[in-house]
């Protein structure tokens, strides 16, 4: 009995030793293992809040020719889309009377007379619609063409009522159109109706450009919500959160190969970069940019930049 009882103790013994040994080996192992990381320097500058608002193309100004006699047209000078200068001829019309004494005009040269009036555009701009070709007959006063103007091209910027604060008369925004072109411009005028459906009130934006831009061009325009100066400012791959997006941290290194965990408070957020509210960090501390994703409160890193 007392053998067995040697046996039992010597067999327990040596179970706790292995088990020591192992977490040893463990906790060794644990201690070597370093996550390869960049790091960056928090700075002090601006960041803007921005809202992106969508918004279309429009030449609010537009020459409808019309016909100055009844006859046909004999000649077209122009076609749809071709730029127009003021004064450059668009139609030649003869009219009825001289088309009706063509033939006698023949055999009695006397009575002969040209009867063709010529059309000259009105203003410059770009051909946007043509409604009779050659050889059409009109009557006195109907429509040739349409001529937009292109000095009185605007963006129709589409915004929500309760962000009408931010669009004020006199605001300068950013126009980008979808080939990623970046326009300034600058909001002229608004609307006095709001689109019943949708709740949005249509603000006039004349583009700084001397583009020619194709009328219904669907646009984003952004336009500033809120600035702040002289804040702390970093890149928004510093920034971790959990799965509910109600805790941030950062990564910050208190010596060349260990990060710890810092909670901070954000404020604004763009595409590249978050405002830290607090704690205030000096300039020379280090956060981890890049390798920071599921690292532990206490982190052994290694530093793959200069």
């Amino acid at each position: 009995m007392r053998s067995i009882l040697l046996l039992a103790n010597f067999i327990v013994v040596l179970a706790m030793t292995s088990c020591s040994t192992t977490n040893k080996n463990e906790e060794e192992a644990d201690s070597k293992v370093t996550t390869p990381v960049t790091v960056t320097l928090i700075s002090n500058g601006s960041i803007n809040k921005v809202i992106h608002l969508m918004a279309t193309s429009s030449y609010l100004k537009k020459n409808v020719v019309k016909s100055a006699s009844t006859g046909y047209i004999t000649k077209t000078y122009c076609m749809i889309g071709d730029y127009i200068k003021v004064g450059s001829p668009l139609f030649t019309v003869k009219t009825k009377e001289a088309d009706a004494l063509s033939n006698f005009n023949k055999n009695n040269p006397g009575f002969a007379f040209n009867g063709e009036i010529t059309i000259k555009s009105p203003s410059s701009g770009i051909i946007s619609e043509m409604t009779k070709q050659a050889n059409d007959y009109v009557a006195d006063g109907d429509q040739l063409c349409t001529i937009a103007e292109q000095s009185s091209l605007a963006f129709l910027l589409n915004v929500p009522f309760e962000q009408n604060k931010y669009a004020k008369t006199g605001t300068n925004c950013e126009i980008l159109l979808p080939d990623s072109t970046h326009i300034q411009g600058v909001i002229t005028s608004k609307l006095s109706a709001i689109d019943p459906i949708s709740q949005t009130q249509s603000f006039i934006i004349k583009p700084n450009t001397t583009l020619l831009l194709p009328e219904n061009l669907v646009a984003y325009v952004h336009l500033d919500e809120k600035t702040n100066i002289n804040t702390q400012v970093i890149e928004k791959s510093c920034v971790l959160t959990d799965e509910t997006m109600e805790n941030f941290w950062v990564m910050k290194l208190i010596n060349d190969s260990v990060a710890i965990k810092v909670l901070v408070k954000t404020g604004i957020v763009t595409d590249q970069q978050i405002e830290i509210i607090s704690p205030k960090f000096e300039l020379k501390d280090r956060l981890v940019q890049t390798g920071n994703y599921g690292l532990p409160d206490t982190a052994r890193v290694n530093i793959i930049q200069p």
